[in-house]
């Protein structure tokens, strides 16, 4: 019982160290004003709240998301894993936060191969020799979760070997914490930043990032991916030693070949890179439109070409899943851009369900239309090999987020992998036309749709809904009279904005008393300085003396408190 007492002390005493942490580093890079709309002030170190004095500086010539940027930077894993997340969401931090966050690379110092082959014993259950031939010690890849290292087992076979490195569960257990606790002040004191959903935001990470805990997990995606290439003379999806993957440890077949960003290294292989971008976006094209299931971590480490002309792809930890109806409603977006059929378009974005319920319809299939001509029409005199799509991608989610539309996260998933294929395909050709690669698989996705075993298909599923809501319907309409008659229907509403009110009465009802209480020690003061009785200085009473100096210091922590909140 001690132990564990012990233990949970620990715990709480490193969540106030790491929270005191993160505030330090907020306060560098220019955010104390924040701290302080959140109701965090009473942690920041006294003599730096009075130094500032309600006025906390600024970084210079350094923007707001810079700032940002480099404070996640240098608060760690948990943070930079939450920045890469929320630069796939421009749609709900903006383009220029996103782009800021883009720049954070998940590379950290490696961890001692000591380490690194203490937890690959402990997931084999037995000494490394027994399992390896060789193993490198030098790491061949570090990041915030894991490591990689160079292995060859007992049968010859070059392998790769993910170790998680020790200790990074708790450090993000611990910060997950931390960022909930912050989301919801955020929630509470800045209504605002409800737009932004930061406590869905915190546990759309905390699920992302605990998948990527999990090594089974990305085992069983690689599996997956496997088997959907199966027998494509062009992708190679490595083998998975299923009998060794652990939470902690995976060991994969390993990749020989170059970058798909290494046009020169390439083209040493005798390998023409503009083949290579059209297979890889080909790849993607199928993930996505035909299998429901895509690699949403696309980034150049992660796809190599190897000496035979094919492309093998690495790290499985992130995927995307993308239902049947959205795929089709995707290719119908498309080529509704593609044939300027703004109405159509428009009537995409209802179908992805994106659409404010509480909005007048007509009024924003104007506005909405309006602005989408404005941006699309001067590049229609463009051929499509000059027509940027990760352009035209980045300008809707800027006027979707203007509209307030919540856009899924798989669909924003998506867009990111869109944004990162068209620069990847520029680049190995810088004529690559990538609307013209993926128009096919669009068209045919269409086509499917209005196949009769697809309209079966769906008339039969109508038919199934439309017989169960049949089969309810007599039963809630019975529930709902029963109540009404027992006089047992009630009615739910809230009030907006009511909780700035409340918070801003008892703030004020606080300074009320706080103002009450100094007037009663000054006038109790007044009183013992008059009186005779007690010890006395220069003939001023000692009591007296030290009542003065309590109500001097509240109040100048009054006032100070009324400056740092604007309002006087």
């Amino acid at each position: 019982m001690d132990l564990l007492r012990l233990a949970r002390t620990y715990r709480t005493y490193k969540s106030v160290r790491r929270f005191r942490q993160i505030i330090n580093v907020f306060l560098k890079y220019g955010f104390g004003r924040f701290i302080d709309q959140i109701h965090l002030g009473r942690h920041i170190p006294f003599g730096k709240r009075i130094r500032s004095f309600g006025h906390w500086p600024v970084l210079r010539g350094v923007s707001v998301p810079e700032a940002l940027r480099m404070a996640f930077e240098e608060l760690g894993p948990s943070f930079i894993k939450l920045a890469q997340l929320l630069s796939s969401r421009p749609d709900l931090i903006t383009v220029q936060f996103a782009n800021e966050f883009k720049k954070l690379q998940d590379e950290v110092p490696p961890f001692p191969a000591a380490d690194a082959k203490r937890i690959i014993e402990g997931e084999l259950k037995s000494p490394i020799h027994e399992v390896f031939r060789e193993f490198e010690e030098n790491p061949v890849a570090a990041a915030s979760i894991a490591q990689v290292h160079h292995a060859t087992l007992k049968d010859g076979s070059d392998v790769i070997v993910k170790v998680q490195r020790p200790g990074i569960r708790e450090a993000l257990d611990n910060d997950i914490t931390i960022l909930s606790a912050i989301a919801r002040l955020l929630d509470r004191y800045i209504p605002d930043s409800r737009f932004f959903n930061p406590t869905g935001i915190v546990d759309e990470f905390s699920k992302t990032v605990r998948k990527e805990l999990d090594f089974t997990v990305e085992a069983r995606n690689c599996l997956r991916f496997r088997k959907n290439f199966e027998g494509d003379p062009d992708i190679f999806i490595p083998q998975i030693y299923r009998e060794h993957a652990s939470e902690k440890m995976l060991i994969m077949e390993r990749i020989k070949g170059v970058r798909i960003d290494d046009v020169p290294g390439i083209t040493s292989l005798g390998i023409d890179p503009k083949r290579i971008a059209k297979v890889v976006v080909n790849a993607y094209f199928k993930m996505i439109f035909e299998d429901g299931f895509f690699h949403a971590d696309p980034h150049p480490g992660n796809i190599f070409v190897m000496s035979d002309g094919r492309l093998g792809f690495l790290d499985f930890g992130i995927v995307g899943y993308i239902s049947q109806d959205m795929t089709e409603t995707m290719a119908n977006t498309f080529l509704a851009l593609i044939h300027k059929d703004f109405d159509r378009l428009i009537d995409q974005y209802g179908e992805f369900g994106i659409i404010p319920e509480d909005v007048d319809i007509e009024r924003f299939r104007k506005e909405f239309k309006a602005e989408l001509v404005d941006f699309l029409e001067p590049l229609y005199g463009l051929t499509l090999e000059e027509l940027s799509f990760s352009k035209y991608l980045e300008t809707t989610i800027q006027i979707a987020a203007k509209h307030k539309m919540q856009i899924p996260p798989d669909l924003l998933l998506v867009n990111k992998v869109m944004l990162i294929l068209e620069n990847l395909g520029r680049e190995l050709d810088p004529n690559f036309d990538f609307i013209n690669v993926a128009e096919p698989y669009a068209s045919k996705l269409v086509t499917r749709k209005f196949s009769p075993s697809k309209i079966y298909e769906k008339v039969e599923k109508n038919a199934i809904e439309l017989s169960e809501l049949f089969t309810i319907f007599p039963r809630h309409l019975k529930q709902l009279l029963r109540k009404a008659l027992r006089d047992d229907i009630g009615f739910k509403l809230t009030h907006q904005g009511f909780e700035k009110f409340t918070d801003d009465m008892e703030r004020a009802s606080n300074r009320l008393a706080l103002g009450m209480i100094i007037s009663a020690i000054l006038v109790s003061s007044a009183i013992m300085h008059g009186t005779s009785a007690g010890p006395q200085v220069l003939g001023l009473s000692i009591f007296g003396i030290l009542a003065s100096g309590l109500a001097l210091i509240f109040g100048i922590w009054l006032v100070i408190s009324i400056i740092r909140s604007g309002m006087l």
